[in-house]
């Protein structure tokens, strides 16, 4: 189902809905692409498709694991800040990255399964956050780090 085949008057449903096509975009943009075309890198910072991937998957498990589940970051075993969370190891692969970003965002459904849009979660550094926030705020980098991927895609694609 995607983001527009959604009521009208349930928002949750609506932002998970636009939240899960932003993750299943994100992922294609690696489709079809070989490991170096993934991890080309053709902007001066770290961003490279799979970098961008990786992060999104980083951003997930902080805002759902860290911010609404309350477990922090250094012992969910994720890199302190976003910049980390775009490098690349030696053992990064598409197919590991993809099966890492499948497993955050299955976690962030089950953390978020049973919680009203009106919770007050309370593992943001900088105070408590709804879970509507929280939402917003996920919806947002996804989209954000979507477009990016679009134009890396078609870099990658056209070089």
């Amino acid at each position: 189902m995607g983001s527009f085949d959604v009521p009208l008057d349930d928002d949750r449903t609506q932002v998970d809905a636009f939240i899960e096509d932003y993750r299943e975009a994100v992922e294609a943009t690696l489709d079809g692409l070989t490991e170096e075309q993934a991890r080309r890198n053709l902007v001066p910072s770290a961003t490279t498709l799979l970098g961008l991937l990786k992060h999104l998957t980083w951003m997930q498990r902080v805002w759902f694991e860290e911010c609404v589940g309350g477990t922090p970051r250094q012992e969910l075993g994720l890199v302190p800040s976003p910049d980390d969370s775009f490098q690349l190891t030696a053992d990064d692969t598409i197919a590991s990255i993809t099966a890492a970003h499948r497993q955050a965002c299955a976690t962030a459904r089950a953390v978020v399964a049973d919680l009203p849009l009106d919770t007050v979660v309370t593992g943001h550094r900088s105070g408590p956050r709804t879970l509507h926030w929280v939402y917003l705020q996920v919806l947002r980098e996804l989209a954000h780090h979507c477009g990016h991927a679009d134009i890396l895609r078609e870099q990658v694609l056209a070089g």
